[in-house]
């Protein structure tokens, strides 16, 4: 127990620094929280940055997940813990509730997306790039991220409840349940953005420029 608390506690402050703030405020002077849709994410990023900053921002946030998982994975070891997937799953959730409501910036950041992204293809990686390749494709057809987003989701505990067990990082463990609480974070995340693609009024993006 003591160590999935280690683990959970550590992910949350890995998943509290916040790169969209940081970078937005380094790349042009205020805090993309500031503006657009108001949500610290490479999303939003993109339409008040620019690319770049979005670009840095994804693959920043994206390694939180990665190296969440794999300090949890060597905390497991060093406990000789025989529920190391519990460890690992616990720190795939403490990275993401952190990154949505991170502790060293006013407990409102970004909706989990890219972070969720680097722990399902650490613990997993042919259920992340199945994900990833729906979402993206979702995405160009719609032209709204949410939506990609928001259906890759739903799409990942069906694709862990039937998915290879030999691809997870820790052998064991419930995974089924640790992917319905993700999927459940992500969509809570995107109530808002999903009310507007019910409503027809969530934006779109333009791949014009």
């Amino acid at each position: 127990m003591v160590a999935i608390i280690i683990a959970a506690v550590i992910a949350y402050a890995i998943g509290s620094v916040n790169f969209s703030v940081i970078i937005s405020k380094k790349f042009a002077g205020f805090d993309v929280r500031e503006k657009g849709s108001g949500n610290a994410g490479t999303t939003n990023m993109l339409r008040s940055v620019g690319k770049k900053a979005a670009a840095i921002t994804l693959v920043c946030d994206i390694l939180k997940g990665v190296i969440a998982v794999m300090i949890a994975l060597l905390i497991s070891k060093i406990a000789k813990n025989t529920d190391g997937a519990t460890i690992v799953q616990a720190a795939g959730i403490g990275v993401v509730i952190g990154h949505t409501f991170p502790a060293f910036f006013g407990f409102k950041g970004g909706k989990g997306i890219a972070t969720s992204l680097g722990v399902l293809i650490c613990m997993n990686w042919k259920v992340g790039l199945i994900c990833l390749v729906f979402a993206l494709i979702v995405m160009a057809a719609t032209r709204m991220v949410s939506a990609g987003s928001c259906t890759a989701a739903v799409l990942y505990p069906v694709l862990t409840l039937f998915g290879v067990q030999e691809a997870h990082l820790i052998i064991g463990g419930n995974y089924v349940v640790f992917s319905i609480l993700l999927a459940i974070i992500v969509l809570f995340n995107h109530r808002q953005n999903i009310k507007r693609i019910l409503e027809g009024k969530e934006n779109k993006l333009s791949f014009k420029s």
